[in-house]
């Protein structure tokens, strides 16, 4: 049977790819249909000029159509041939395959379908279409299960033919109908000029894909240039924060080391005072004791000899004087001379990375200029707000505090209004300048950053209106 069909697409109209009804062949040597080529050549008598719809060669006048009676035989003998193999061959019907229409119980896979009847046949059921007269009038296609998709929804006629005008498939009365005036064709001379079509851009998907597999190479060899350059700068960072941290770690060690050396050396010279202090603290108790002993002695004479023996008159006429320990270094200009200068080698650095990293979570952030939001509360401020620092208007006056980023004033963060909704009175709409720290909760993109500031939790805006700053306590 694979024979027979491989042998019947030798006889198949190449305009309604269905086996040759009424066959008749043109000058050119193709055969086609007679109402196939009949249908072509009548849209083509405005022009005077007719072409074969498979190779194109135009004739002048219209050729005169004759039926091929040995084509006629060759098509007879071949459908008896395929009645036959029909009759002894018949496959249920798989998932995915058409069901014949006709059959009852267990359904048989459609070899055919009609757009006449609009339905399916196997190969028993399709035999009265090749055996009745009428019947084989029909037109056959190959099984389909969208069969509607073959016919007009509007006047449930056969889409036979293609609106050029509209580019879309239409029946022999759309034509006369809607598209009246249009340009239209043979569905078959439309595939024809499609299959041109698509010869000529299946001829250009090569160089297309050349081309997109040259950019493919060229974007594989800029990603890894990147990959590579983003690996270097990493590694190169790495060393410079990895050096960064031991020169501090070491500047660190050193600072400490003169601090404690300075300390040991104050340490040793309070404690050389210490000791010489305990030293004459031992000597006067000792000569306290020597006094107590001279105390009971009555006779004038021992008592006299006894305390010139044991003091003399400058012992007795010695004042002490005062000691004191005043260390000869400051520890405190050692941390005025450093501070300052580690604050602004921070603020150098931290700027310095601001311009690779951008903003990023957590930072703390200012606005740079005071915007404007409108809130609701009581109608007077609460006692929680410094009134030294406003005007005539509390809320609208209102200056922040100072506070300390590198010296510029800014309401420190953690700064509370004190106006809660549920102390409200009742509601009163004023606007509160922003324009304290906050800290960057969140990056949404450039245009919409979440920043949570003292007055407002949760303000939204873009990054152009933010700056970072560094806190110093």
């Amino acid at each position: 049977m694979a024979t027979a069909s491989m042998f019947q697409d030798e006889f198949n109209c190449s305009i309604c790819l269905d086996l040759l009804k009424d066959p008749v062949t043109i000058p050119c040597g193709h055969s086609f249909c007679l109402n196939c080529i009949t249908g072509c050549w009548d849209q083509e008598d405005q022009k005077g000029v007719y072409s074969c719809p498979q190779c194109r060669e135009t004739f002048t006048p219209r050729p005169v159509l004759y039926k091929n009676t040995m084509m006629v035989d060759m098509l007879e003998k071949l459908k008896k041939t395929e009645l036959r193999s029909n009759v002894t061959v018949s496959s249920d019907a798989k998932p995915g395959d058409v069901e014949c229409d006709f059959c009852t119980g267990i359904k048989h896979k459609a070899i055919k379908s009609c757009l006449s009847c609009l339905l399916s046949y196997c190969e028993v059921h399709i035999q009265p279409h090749y055996e009745v007269p009428r019947l084989s009038k029909h037109k056959l296609v190959n099984a389909t299960s969208q069969l509607q998709d073959r016919i007009c929804t509007q006047h449930d006629r056969i889409i036979e033919l293609f609106c050029r005008t509209d580019q879309q498939l239409i029946c022999m009365l759309c034509s006369m109908d809607d598209h009246n005036g249009h340009k239209t064709v043979s569905a078959a001379a439309e595939r024809t000029e499609k299959q041109k079509q698509l010869v000529k851009l299946k001829g250009d998907i090569p160089s297309q894909i050349q081309q997109r597999e040259k950019e493919v190479e060229e974007v594989k060899q800029a990603l890894k240039s990147l990959q590579a350059s983003a690996q270097e700068a990493v590694e190169y960072t790495d060393h410079i924060f990895t050096e960064l941290i031991s020169f501090m770690q070491q500047k660190r060690s050193e600072v400490t080391e003169s601090i404690r050396a300075q300390e040991r050396a104050e340490v040793s010279r309070a404690e050389g005072l210490l000791e010489q202090l305990e030293l004459e603290i031992t000597k006067l108790k000792s000569r306290n004791a020597e006094m107590e002993k001279l105390q009971p002695i009555e006779d004038p004479i021992d008592f006299i000899q006894s305390f010139q023996s044991h003091f003399t008159s400058s012992t007795v006429a010695e004042t002490l004087p005062k000691v004191t320990f005043e260390s000869q270094f400051s520890f405190h200009e050692v941390m005025k001379s450093v501070s300052p200068s580690l604050r602004e080698k921070t603020k150098e650095f931290h700027q310095a990375v601001f311009k690779v990293t951008g903003l990023m979570v957590m930072d703390t952030v200012i606005l740079k200029t005071p915007e404007t939001i409108s809130k609701s509360c009581r109608p007077y401020p609460p006692q929680s707000f410094n009134f030294n620092r406003f005007g005539s208007n509390p809320a609208t006056d209102f200056a922040p505090s100072a506070g300390s980023i590198f010296g510029e004033p800014s309401r420190p963060f953690g700064h509370s209004f004190g106006h809660a909704a549920s102390s409200c009175g009742y509601d009163h709409n004023y606007t509160i300048p922003v324009d304290g720290v906050g800290v960057l909760k969140a990056l949404n993109g450039p245009d919409n950053m979440t920043v949570d500031f003292p007055e407002l939790q949760g303000w939204k805006g873009s990054s152009s209106k933010l700056e970072l700053v560094l806190l110093i306590n």
